[in-house]
């Protein structure tokens, strides 16, 4: 089972990029979904994009839709998350996971890495 890692977070000002990586150290079938997630401090984990692993099929929440793309590189096993045009309400822990459901829901993902802070000033 992949275990994942995230790296890409930093601070960056309103307007600005940046770029998540999510690299799975092990196998990733290709029945799995690939999903982000957010989360700030006192409130729930919340769902940011997926894709499947094995073909073109994406999904966005409609706070980042237009701003944020979900990508995969199945060669090295990462997928990665274009933010631009971020907003100071984007600031949050981002996490990477995977599932076997095409689902927004958090409880459908069954593995999780460990988190990548991000900050936006404005």
């Amino acid at each position: 089972q992949a275990q994942l890692v995230e790296s890409g977070g930093g601070s960056v000002q309103a307007g600005g990029s940046l770029r998540l990586s999510c690299a799975a150290a092990g196998r990733i079938y290709s029945s799995s979904v690939m999903g982000w997630f957010r989360q700030t401090s006192g409130k729930e984990r919340e769902f940011v994009a997926l894709t499947r692993w094995s073909r073109d099929s994406t999904l966005y929440a409609d706070s980042v839709l237009g701003r944020f793309t979900i990508s995969r590189d199945s060669a090295a096993n990462t997928v990665h998350l274009q933010m631009n045009n971020l907003k100071a309400e984007d600031t949050a822990v981002y996490y990477c996971a995977r599932g076997s459901q095409f689902s927004t829901s958090r409880r459908d993902y069954f593995t999780w890495g460990q988190g990548t802070r991000v900050t936006v000033a404005s």
